[in-house]
């Protein structure tokens, strides 16, 4: 089993909690409430359970990297990851000044982290059981 893997795969899971309940009330909650136009409301919908589809998503194909080594699909993931973190830095750099309003980022950069760890140590084989 790749530990750091397995750890990527549980912070994951615990981001779909953390988008799901705590999000939701704190973003698409008041996104369906704040009176967009019906067009822009169901944009904002979509793209909210966009997320939360792609991070389940996420999450499993972690879980299955866990014991199935496949290096394209890890690399993928990472790039994907590394790209919404570099938007959430950028974002909140840009438009709100700070970054600690928006700290997704910090997971969207340490679960890519903990994946490396966990390629490198495959390629030395310390994971192998």
């Amino acid at each position: 089993m790749n530990k750091p893997i397995f750890a990527a795969a549980i912070i994951m899971t615990a981001t779909i909690f953390l988008h799901v309940i705590g999000g939701g009330e704190e973003v698409h909650v008041p996104m369906q409430a704040g009176g967009l136009s019906p067009l822009l409301a169901a944009f904002a919908a979509v793209l909210w359970h966009a997320v939360t589809v792609a991070l389940i998503i996420m999450a499993l194909a972690l879980f299955w990297l866990v014991r199935h080594p496949n290096r394209p699909l890890a690399l993928a993931l990472i790039g994907l990851m590394l790209g919404w973190s570099a938007v959430f830095i950028f974002y909140g750099a840009v438009r709100l000044g700070v970054l600690w309003q928006m700290p997704q980022w910090t997971i969207f950069t340490t679960v890519p982290a903990l994946m490396i760890w966990g390629l490198m140590m495959r390629k030395t084989g310390v994971d192998q059981t």
